[in-house]
């Protein structure tokens, strides 16, 4: 709603679907660990921004920091395919972080990485 003409797409992976349905969304998928928001607009160096949305507290490594389930690895792998290919990816952990991270994202003020 603070970015009207900004150009953005949720993955429907998170929805409460039938197993027929579930079945039929995995089938289409084109690789594991899609992240959940996709900002398509082209910021600094980057073409766009992917973040893969967690609920306030959800914790994504262990001690080691080894992943903390083998999905949060696809999660990881293929937030890391998306940034060697020029987009800017980020984990948002509940709503203020999320919100801050697009934010900043569209004002050019996300760290280098």
């Amino acid at each position: 709603m603070q970015y009207p003409k900004i150009i953005y797409h949720f993955d429907y992976a998170g929805l409460n679907l039938s197993v027929a349905q579930a079945g039929k969304m995995k089938a289409i998928q084109g690789i594991r660990g899609f992240p959940d928001l996709m900002i398509l607009e082209p910021v600094g160096k980057f073409y766009g921004l992917f973040i893969e949305l967690k609920p306030e507290n959800t914790k994504l490594y262990k001690k080691d920091d080894t992943p903390i389930t083998p999905h949060i690895e696809e999660q990881r792998n293929c937030l890391l395919q998306l940034r060697l290919k020029g987009y800017c990816v980020a984990f948002g952990i509940g709503f203020e972080q999320s919100e801050k991270i697009i934010d900043d994202y569209l004002h050019d003020k996300l760290p280098l990485f």
